[in-house]
């Protein structure tokens, strides 16, 4: 897939998904941080350093959509990210995981499909065999339609898994899709 990408999104508006830029680091992690602290889709319980966020997000390739904000061509707004990794190491390397943030603001456009599509292909051109992702958390609806609607199955759950800030505990379920 060559990226840049130009995505049309359900309101009609163009986006670029493309390889996350140095600059947009920061930016990135403030966007996971805000999701972490929402409390039901990630496992962590406290916002990333800077540090943190490079050990957990950065450590394979990094990507974003961006939208132009009011038709100008300068500003651009970033409203979704993923990365994409392996999942396991050596001989297990050729299963990977990806990882995805649309902010609340965000969200109902297209943007999870947009950028679930685009992962699906860029770990085909990059020798994946399959992509599993390994805590989706049960109350997570939107993404579970979405991951089942781009082809993966369950093919486990974790039973209380996930504890919400509400205190309930959750089920984590697994979702495998081949890439073969």
């Amino acid at each position: 897939m060559a990226l840049p990408l130009t995505v049309q999104l359900k309101d009609s508006t163009s986006a670029v998904l493309d390889i996350m830029q140095p600059g947009e680091v920061e930016t990135v992690r403030e966007l996971l941080n805000q999701i972490i602290v929402e409390g039901v889709s990630y496992p962590q319980d406290q916002p990333l350093s800077p540090q943190d966020f490079q050990a957990y997000w950065m450590k394979g390739d990094a990507f974003v959509v961006r939208r132009t904000r009011d038709g100008g061509s300068a500003a651009q707004q970033i409203v979704g990210a993923f990365y994409l990794k392996p999942n396991f190491p050596g001989r297990c390397r050729h299963i990977c995981n990806a990882g995805f943030i649309v902010p609340l603001e965000a969200r109902g456009y297209g943007i999870g499909r947009v950028m679930g599509e685009a992962m699906l292909t860029l770990a085909r051109d990059r020798g994946y065999r399959a992509v599993m992702y390994n805590l989706v958390f049960e109350t997570n609806v939107p993404s579970l339609k979405l991951w089942q609607s781009l082809g993966f199955r369950e093919i486990g759950r974790v039973p209380g898994a996930a504890h919400l800030p509400d205190g309930r505990y959750v089920d984590a379920i697994m979702l495998y899709c081949p890439l073969t």
